[in-house]
């Protein structure tokens, strides 16, 4: 499966200012993660979320997200986000930083 490409390059300019940032294909798509840990991916033209357990019902309130469910199992803890959910570049800022702010709470892999 391909991911969105203008996306990615979007995500790359958000997520840059990040610490031990690396880049991971899977899912079929494309992956951020910080200290090994993913924070934020691409999977077709959505954007994929580790919002973190505690936070998911929280995020599942805002427009646009969904929860990942990318083998036929919800996976509590990931949304995805719709591509209206971060057309703006303000919208993609704040949920690549949800995503970092919790990647970054967890211990480096």
């Amino acid at each position: 499966m391909a991911y969105d490409e203008g996306l990615a390059e979007r995500v790359r300019e958000v997520i840059a200012t990040r610490g031990a940032l690396s880049e991971r294909k899977m899912f079929g798509g494309i992956a951020w993660m910080l200290h090994g840990n993913m924070a934020v991916g691409i999977v077709g033209d959505d954007l994929m979320v580790r919002v973190g357990p505690d936070a998911h019902e929280a995020a599942l309130e805002e427009p646009h997200a969904r929860t990942m469910d990318f083998s036929g199992r919800p996976m509590k803890g990931y949304v995805y986000v719709a591509p209206s959910g971060v057309a703006a570049d303000n919208d993609l800022a704040a949920w690549v930083a949800r995503g970092a702010d919790f990647a970054e709470t967890l211990p480096p892999k």
